[in-house]
C-alpha cells in the first residue's frame, strides 16, 4: 500500500473458469479489490486461469473502464493467449505469455556472442539464450527487427517463442540442420573462398535493401548517442570532432544489420539466414563493418588469445577472414583507397568498441583499462587524416 494520495500497483489472481456462470460472481470480487484503491495499474496474474469467455472478457473490459487505469495480464497460458488474440484483446490490454522453462545443460553449444549464447535443442531448432534476467524487451524488439527484415526480402529467422532458462530468457528458432557459417568454416565442411562468396552475397543483399528514414533505428543518431557514454574515455577535444564527424554523415535508408559477424549467419539447405536482428537499423555500410571491425580485431588487439577463446581459431585465421571480406565485398586490390576505407572503418569502430567497454564490467578490469587507452590513442592517430566517416 502506498501514502495516502500515493498511487499504487493493485495485484489480482484469476484462477479456473471464467463464463457466463461464474462471470457476475467473478465481476463482483473485481470490482471490491480495485474499490476505493487509488491504482496506478492493474495487474492480473492469469497464471492459474483455465479458460475464459466473452462474458469473462466483458467483465475486464468493465474493470478497466470503471478503474480508469491500465490493465495488464500476464502469465498468461498458450490457450488462453489464443482467446485474448483472436477476441483482439491483445490490442487493447497488454497481454503476456507464460513462458515455459527449458534446461540448456547437455546442450551443443553453437555459438557466443557478447549478449547471449546460442545453443542447439534438436536437429530443427535452436534457443538463443540471452545474459541476465531482463532481456525481455531485447528479445521482442528482436522479433519486430526480424519481421521487418522478412517482410523486406532479406533471409531472416524468425523465433516462434520466448523461453525461460533458469533466471534467464531465450528466442527459439526453427533451423532445420542448420549449422552458423562460421562453423561450416571452422569444421573444414566449406573451403573459407566458398564461405567469403556467401558473406559477401549475403551483406550485398542486406545493405541493397531500402527501408524510409524513421522506420527503423538510425545509425548514425545511435553512435551520436555512444559518445555521450564513452566521453570519460576519450581525450580532450575528441568528442566534439568525432561529433562533427558524426553529424556531416547523411541519413541514409541502406539497412544494417550492425552484427553481421559469421556465427550469426546460419545456413540452412545452402542457404544463409541471418539471427540477431536486434540491432537492425539504417544508415551508412560504414556501420556495418564497424561492428564487424570490433568483432575480428579490436577484441583481440590487447588481448591476442582472444580469437582462440570466442571464435575457436586463431588470429591469423580470423584476420585471413576480415581481410578476405573486406577485399571481396569493395574489390580493393590494395593502395590508398582501401586504406582511406579502412580508416573510415578503424574510426568508427572504435567508436564502438569503446562504447562496449565503457558501459560494461570490462571497464573495470586491468585488460578494460588498457583496451580504453589504446583505443582513444587509436582514434587520435585516426583523426589525423580521416576527414569523413561514410564509405
Amino acid at each position: 500500500m502506498g501514502a495516502a494520495g500515493e498511487k499504487e500497483e493493485t495485484a489480482i489472481l484469476l484462477e479456473g473458469r471464467i463464463d457466463s456462470n461464474n462471470a457476475p460472481d467473478v465481476e463482483r470480487k473485481l470490482m471490491a479489490a480495485v474499490g476505493g484503491r487509488n491504482s496506478e495499474k492493474i495487474i492480473i496474474d492469469a497464471g492459474k486461469l483455465e479458460y475464459i469467455s466473452s462474458a469473462g472478457l466483458r467483465v475486464l473490459m468493465k474493470l478497466r473502464k470503471q478503474s480508469g487505469c491500465p490493465l495488464e495480464i500476464k502469465n498468461v497460458s498458450s490457450e488462453v493467449y489464443d482467446i485474448f488474440e483472436t477476441t483482439g484483446f491483445t490490442e487493447l490490454f497488454a497481454v503476456k505469455k507464460a513462458y515455459r522453462s527449458i534446461s540448456v545443460d547437455g546442450l551443443e553449444v553453437i555459438g557466443r556472442g557478447f549478449f547471449g549464447t546460442v545453443y542447439r535443442i534438436d536437429a530443427e531448432t535452436i534457443v538463443k539464450v540471452y545474459r541476465g534476467k531482463d532481456s525481455i524487451p531485447m528479445i521482442e524488439n528482436e522479433k519486430q527487427m526480424a519481421r521487418k527484415a522478412f517482410l523486406s526480402g532479406i533471409p531472416t529467422a524468425i523465433s516462434y517463442d520466448i523461453v525461460r532458462v533458469g533466471e534467464s530468457y531465450g528466442s527459439v528458432f526453427e533451423l532445420l540442420n542448420a549449422k552458423s557459417l562460421h562453423e561450416l568454416v571452422q569444421d573444414g565442411d566449406l573451403p573459407l573462398a566458398d564461405a567469403i562468396q556467401i558473406y559477401t552475397q549475403l551483406l550485398k543483399q542486406v545493405h541493397g535493401t531500402r527501408f524510409e528514414y524513421g522506420e527503423l533505428p538510425s545509425y548514425r543518431e545511435r553512435f551520436l548517442g555512444y559518445l555521450g557514454a564513452i566521453a570519460g574515455g576519450l581525450w580532450e577535444g575528441q568528442e566534439r570532432r568525432l561529433g562533427e564527424l558524426l553529424a556531416n554523415m547523411p541519413e541514409e535508408g541502406t539497412v544494417v544489420h550492425g552484427d553481421i559477424q559469421m556465427k550469426n549467419v546460419m545456413v540452412v539447405d545452402n542457404e544463409p539466414m541471418l539471427i540477431d536482428m536486434d540491432t537492425l537499423g539504417l544508415g551508412n555500410p560504414v556501420f556495418e563493418f564497424a561492428g564487424l571491425y570490433v568483432a575480428y580485431q579490436s577484441f583481440k588487439e590487447d588481448d591476442p588469445g582472444n580469437s582462440m577463446e570466442f571464435f575457436g581459431m586463431p588470429d591469423e585465421t580470423v584476420d585471413e577472414i576480415w581481410n578476405r571480406l573486406v577485399d571481396a565485398y569493395f574489390g580493393f586490390k590494395g593502395g590508398e583507397e582501401r586504406k582511406k576505407t579502412m580508416d573510415r572503418i578503424a574510426l568508427a569502430a572504435a567508436i564502438r568498441f569503446l562504447f562496449l567497454i565503457e558501459t560494461t564490467d570490462l571497464k573495470r578490469t586491468e585488460l578494460g583499462k588498457k583496451r580504453i587507452a589504446h583505443t582513444a590513442e587509436r582514434i587520435g592517430e585516426l583523426l589525423k587524416t580521416v576527414t569523413q566517416l561514410s564509405i
